[in-house]
């Protein structure tokens, strides 16, 4: 016989028989955390999976999935005896699990104190992390398979009367019951619901199961007799309808009861069942029929058909009385209006889980967000209308749950929504815009990345910010790709604007007392001087000179055409005196020797505010001798590259290196913080306790963030170190520093 000949054999697929038996053959009697043998949890995962029919390497993943930890090399062993498939499918499913265990801490962490706005931040948050669960799974079946282990562990508790930790009925009422109830998976959604309520809030479920005065078994009987008697009914009438319905379970009537603050005696729709059928004609026809069958409610009736709701929700709304004199509510409508309500805006999840707000009609979700949801639902309405099981499966495998955005965490478990391609500089822009400023680097699930890599969903991202500093021009230019985020783009932009209108003020004033010195006219008020020329400040004159954008001929012209100029008057903040020593503002001694020349004019430059001891640099000026800078002065730079034979060296006097110098000196120090009552006060008391005269205050405050500008008298350097580290610790100051 040739090898032509020779039968051909094909290994049988495996089943969930060897599946169960490798996870009892591995692990033994090993248990879970929770204490439920292992075996037992894949056994009870896999027949709830099973009862989703689902495809079968799902049921396999969902049995093996628990198993991993006991082998190994997981994904080799899992790919050789159930597939390259199931592996990956086991693989998503540790790594959804991973995310679970940071979940409850990651809202808790939202909600310092109490509070409307906290409150709003933490439903902010669990609404970040269930987007972030389904963008994580790269099948919509891990989400299924993470659901189904959830319900086996509640079921273990329940039937074993133990008790888990708080975390977990929170967990699932605010995580993975809503992600059943937004992909329609009501059979796991209601038990879900119950058994977190039951452990979360045990008096008041007990208290409602006692109302509920029956068995859930005995509901479910009455309401299928009813479907029976009605489908009887309607069959007799000719009209082709789908009939479905199922008792309330006791964690919806608790939020209805307390959704619209109702009684329990007042609630119609304990129990309730659904008519759908072909056109709107036939809806009101089997209005009649219901209301024939059993006694109706009539401030219980709506008609939703003729006056539709404001989001398009069209249905018929009834409540009968049934023979054992209970009310039950019976919902009509069309198989348009029913899609219409499952998959469209009016979709019944939506002011479910808007709470008390939903039932008032409003609304939770985005547009965007509800077509993916609604197209996910509708591959799994899908699958049990085909004959083939199989096909709608392989579109499921393939629907990676797209999204705009993905879902990374800070290091506090704080989950944070960025654009698709975010970079560690856009998380950074996006915490905190100082904190974007000074970004250095950054640490992805513990390891050194660049700064324009793209982060991936479920990531922990780590800043690592330098204490001063700015960004990089590096960061704009688009194809070296750090930022994707308009909003850090823009903060970036604003930064080098702002650095540059510093720059052009700085620029244009020189530019402007040069003149000034030039026509003779330095006692000239120079506010007065912008006014006249149409600008509303001296800094904005300044800039438009700085740019080039304002001709000094005009200030020439202005100040041929103005009469003859009177002194300046001092205010008030000028003519403060320090106790310890004279304000060089006011004609003390500067301090300042210039080498190799006796008896020169100078003045310290208001661009950079020099103090001793920081590096000095002179300038001769036309007319008012010569200009002290720090040597770091971008002004004085620009002026030394122009003029270099106008620099002279200087330095500080020894008595004022030694602290033996009566004279005091006006600098700058720019406060950032968070705006609140009090905040001036706060600050102005550590100015008092130190001492510290001050002679000028700007503020400026934009979306609850105080920018301030004090203009102070100091001795020394060092007097200003030690007064930026008392103002550091002032309750919302986030930075604190001399004004470069």
């Amino acid at each position: 016989m040739t090898s032509d000949n020779l039968p051909t054999t094909t290994n049988p697929a495996p089943s969930i028989d060897d599946a169960l038996a490798f996870v009892r053959e591995t692990a033994g009697e090993a248990r879970l955390p929770s204490g439920e043998r292992l075996i037992e949890h894949a056994a009870g995962t896999a027949s709830i999976m099973g009862k989703l029919n689902v495809d079968p390497p799902a049921v396999l993943a969902a049995a093996l999935f628990a198993l991993t930890p006991y082998l190994s090399d997981p994904e080799r062993i899992l790919a050789e005896r159930f597939g390259e498939e199931v592996s990956q499918l086991v693989a998503d499913v540790r790594k959804l699990l991973r995310l679970g265990t940071v979940s409850m801490r990651a809202a808790q962490n939202t909600m310092p104190e109490a509070g409307r706005d906290a409150q709003a931040a933490r439903r902010a948050q669990v609404e970040a992390l269930r987007k972030m669960l389904l963008a994580f799974a790269q099948d919509i079946r891990v989400v299924l398979i993470r659901l189904a282990s959830r319900l086996q562990s509640l079921r273990y508790y329940a039937a074993n009367k133990l008790t888990p930790s708080p975390d977990v009925a929170r967990e699932t009422l605010e995580i993975y019951a809503p992600l059943a109830n937004r992909l329609g998976i009501w059979q796991l959604k209601w038990e879900l619901e119950d058994l977190a309520f039951r452990f979360e809030e045990p008096e008041t479920y007990k208290r409602i199961a006692k109302l509920l005065d029956e068995k859930r078994v005995e509901r479910e009987s009455y309401v299928t007799q009813a479907i029976d008697r009605l489908r009887a009914e309607l069959a007799a009438a000719h009209i082709d309808a789908e009939v479905s319905g199922r008792p309330k379970h006791i964690y919806s009537i608790w939020r209805k009861m307390r959704g619209k603050e109702l009684d329990f005696a007042e609630l119609y729709d304990v129990r309730a069942f659904r008519v759908i059928v072909p056109d709107i004609k036939d809806c009101y026809t089997v209005l009649g029929i219901v209301h024939n069958l059993w006694q109706p409610v009539p401030r219980e009736f709506d008609d939703y058909i003729s006056r539709p709701k404001p989001n398009g929700y069209k249905s018929l709304h009834t409540v009968v009385i049934g023979d054992d004199g209970r009310a039950f509510e019976v919902q009509i409508r069309t198989h348009e209006m029913h899609q219409f309500a499952e998959y469209g805006v009016a979709a019944h999840w939506r002011y479910k889980e808007a709470g008390v707000r939903g039932y008032g009609g409003q609304f939770s979700a985005s547009d965007r967000y509800d077509e993916k949801i609604a197209w996910l639902r509708q591959l799994l309405a899908w699958k049990d209308d085909v004959s083939d099981g199989r096909q709608p499966w392989d579109q499921l495998r393939q629907a990676t749950f797209e999204d705009d955005h993905i879902y990374v965490m800070t290091p506090q478990a704080r989950v944070i929504a960025l654009p698709q391609g975010a970079t560690p500089v856009d998380f950074a822009y996006h915490l905190h815009s100082e904190l974007g400023h000074r970004c250095r680097g950054v640490r992805v699930d513990g390891a050194m990345v660049p700064l324009n890599t793209p982060l991936q969903n479920g990531q922990t991202v780590e800043v690592i910010a330098v204490k001063e500093g700015g960004p990089s021009r590096d960061w704009l230019n688009p194809q070296l790709g750090y930022l994707q985020s308009p909003r850090a783009r823009q903060k970036v932009r604003a930064w080098f604007n702002a650095i540059e209108h510093e720059e052009n003020i700085a620029a244009g004033r020189a530019m402007v007392e040069k003149t000034l010195q030039r026509e003779g006219k330095t006692s000239v008020n120079l506010d007065q001087l912008a006014a006249k020329l149409g600008f509303k400040s001296t800094d904005d004159l300044f800039s438009m000179v700085g740019k080039e954008e304002f001709s000094l001929r005009q200030i020439e012209q202005a100040l041929h055409d103005a009469p003859p100029p009177e002194p300046e008057a001092e205010t008030p903040e000028q003519i403060t005196k320090r106790a310890s020593g004279a304000s060089v503002a006011h004609g003390a001694s500067t301090g300042v020797l210039v080498v190799g020349v006796d008896a020169l004019l100078t003045q310290l430059a208001r661009c950079c505010r020099p103090a001793p001891p920081d590096d000095i640099s002179g300038f001769v000026t036309r007319g008012k001798g010569m200009s002290i800078h720090r040597t770091d002065c971008p002004t004085f730079r620009r002026m030394a590259e122009r003029s270099p034979e106008r620099v002279l060296q200087t330095t500080w006097s020894a008595d004022v290196l030694n602290g033996r110098g009566q004279s005091v000196y006006p600098v700058d120090l720019a406060i950032e913080a968070t705006d609140r009552q009090g905040l001036l006060r706060d600050i102005s008391e550590v100015f008092a306790r130190e001492k510290i005269n001050v002679i000028g205050v700007k503020t400026q405050s934009r979306r609850n963030a105080a920018f301030m500008q004090f203009t102070v008298e100091v001795s020394s350097a060092a007097q200003i170190q030690r007064a930026c580290t008392l103002l550091g610790e002032v309750q919302g100051v986030v930075r604190a520093a001399r004004k470069a």
